[in-house]
């Protein structure tokens, strides 16, 4: 049997994933962060993408948007507190198309009322909603 590591993903709303992984990838603030049963203790903030899962005897990986956060890493316990977290079957394709558009013309539209960092905020949000729909679907297919 391979080793595994707990996991824990809630949002404000509710608990999206608890179960045992044997590797979890996610968008940590200085880049991808791989993590392996026995990782060292570790809290970062965490960017708007996918959070990949590996569960024993799956073939295919668990994938969740999480809108940033925090993570939290023990040897036998990782913890995700996602601002927003949505299952990766969940995701909407064209509302998160519709979310980008937005943000790109409010951004190019460099009217005064506008306010820049929240609209670069959704735009990232958007465009990592996009590429994980984009990796859910290469995973599926």
């Amino acid at each position: 049997m391979a080793m595994t590591v707990h996991v824990d993903i809630v949002s404000a709303e509710e608990q999206i994933f608890s179960g045992l992984a044997e590797f979890v990838a996610l968008p940590g603030e200085a880049g991808e962060l791989g993590i392996l049963p026995g990782h060292m203790p570790l809290m970062t903030r965490i960017k708007p993408g996918a959070v990949r899962i590996k569960a024993p005897n799956q073939q295919d990986e668990e994938l969740i948007f999480v809108a940033g956060g925090i993570l939290e890493i023990q040897p036998h316990l990782v913890t995700v507190l996602a601002d927003t977290a949505i299952r990766g079957k969940d995701l909407d394709e064209a509302k998160a198309l519709e979310a980008k558009q937005k943000a790109e013309a409010a951004l190019a539209g460099k009217s005064a009322k506008i306010d820049y960092a929240k609209a670069q905020a959704e735009l990232a949000e958007a465009i990592a909603q996009i590429h994980a729909i984009e990796r859910l679907r290469k995973h599926t297919h």
